[in-house]
């Protein structure tokens, strides 16, 4: 009987990563060919009936290395009617001055200043509740915001009343490194492959809080960002589709960000997703019991079956190890760990989910293909590092204290 179980479980572990990658390669091509082929074309930037005013947001908390670039790539924006506002968080560096001194020149860009350090969720709300802008658009300290994305955002609003957020394509600058060029690909088989296909189930997981611009009118109905998530950009994208907003994801807005490019920056940062991505489903567990939220159901479940599948991993790979060292005294029969032909099938799916993801970019990002061949490495990094932070993530959901609020820390930025 256990070994029957044990083949079960094996064969989870093993078919489940392969099944959800065909899903999202079907759900991805099924997208580009509905929405994308056409209407996302970065050589014709949309022509829009009106402008309505969109503010320019840029939550800081020390962010000197960064702010004056992100901030003066933020005032050329090509868009006529937009505001900056830049929220110094209680930074302890000189981000405070740099935007003071921006300020002062430029009169487009407003500055809040935090006494303390409060949190992004908090320093967005702020700016926010202080603009008059119908829409509000926010990206990181470190981020530079495609000149075009606001046009390419604001279309899909004029388009849809019921729309309330829209995210855009993070796109990585650090690619100095193995871990860097591997994350290249990753954006793209990964975060932008399933923000595709999650568009084809109806609903997405989360936004890229990186880029993503919201409705004013949405925010105010579903009572803005809350504090005590790590991960806001999470929470908020399941505050808008609780309360029947739709969330929609643009290509062709695109965001050049930094990121981690160690293994420990690299740790830190996908613990933190993780641990949100595990709140969420905690917080919101109860769309279950309730008929009207059936189009969240698919997004939930994944998620769920994802760190289930993190777990039973772990499990299979130490009943395996043990099975090594205590051969004689443990009567066990089960699939070997050790890639055979299933590790060929593995990086043969891999490949081929990032090479559709790449093909589906690289019309936004030209230098995409470069670092395709480092994504053989993918599998072996990335899944490894996936399951273990999603398995270290739940627990640290659960016992994380109710109200407690998510604060700033300074992130591995990579190597430039």
């Amino acid at each position: 009987m256990m070994d029957a179980v044990l083949d079960l479980v094996s064969d989870f572990c093993f078919l489940y990563p392969l099944f959800m990658s065909w899903i999202w390669i079907a759900g991805s091509l099924y997208y580009w060919v509905r929405f994308e082929r056409r209407g996302s074309d970065p050589a014709h930037p949309p022509e829009l009936s009106q402008f309505p005013k969109v503010a320019l947001v840029v939550p800081c908390y020390n962010e000197e290395a960064h702010a004056y670039e992100t901030v003066m790539n933020l005032l050329d924006h090509d868009y006529p009617n937009f505001e900056v506002i830049a929220v110094n968080d209680g930074s302890k560096d000189r981000t405070g001055a740099i935007l003071d001194e921006l300020a002062a020149a430029h009169p487009r860009l407003r500055v809040i200043h935090q006494r303390t350090n409060q949190g992004k969720a908090v320093g967005l709300t702020a700016a926010a509740l202080l603009t008059d802008a119908e829409y509000v658009l926010g990206i990181d300290g470190d981020a530079l915001l495609d000149h075009m994305a606001a046009r390419w955002m604001v279309r899909q609003f004029l388009a849809n009343p019921h729309l309330g957020a829209v995210t855009g394509n993070p796109r990585l600058r650090t690619r100095s490194t193995l871990l860097g060029r591997i994350q290249v690909g990753e954006f793209s088989s990964i975060v932008g492959l399933i923000k595709r296909a999650q568009r084809i189930y109806g609903r997405l997981f989360s936004v890229s809080g990186v880029c993503v611009m919201f409705r004013k009118a949405a925010l105010t109905d579903v009572g803005f960002w809350s504090s005590e998530t790590l991960t806001e950009d999470i929470d908020i994208t399941w505050k808008l589709q609780v309360r029947h907003w739709d969330v929609s994801f643009e290509p062709a807005a695109t965001c050049w960000i930094l990121m981690p490019e160690t293994l420990t920056g690299l740790w830190k940062q996908r613990l933190r997703w993780a641990t949100g991505g595990a709140q969420a489903i905690l917080k919101y567990k109860w769309i279950w019991t309730r008929w009207d939220q059936r189009m969240l159901w698919p997004i939930h479940l994944e998620y769920g079956l994802s760190m289930l599948w993190a777990y039973l991993t772990i499990g299979v790979a130490l009943i395996w190890a043990a099975k090594l060292v205590l051969a004689d005294s443990l009567s066990v029969a089960m699939h070997s760990m050790i890639p055979a032909w299933t590790g060929v099938l593995i990086a043969t799916t891999a490949m081929l989910q990032t090479a559709v993801a790449m093909l589906l970019d690289s019309r936004y990002d030209y230098r995409l293909w470069r670092n395709y061949f480092y994504m053989i490495w993918y599998p072996m990094a990335y899944w490894v590092l996936g399951l273990l932070t999603s398995a270290v993530a739940f627990p640290k959901a659960l016992l994380r204290k109710k109200g407690e609020r998510g604060l700033w820390i300074s992130p591995d930025r990579g190597l430039r």
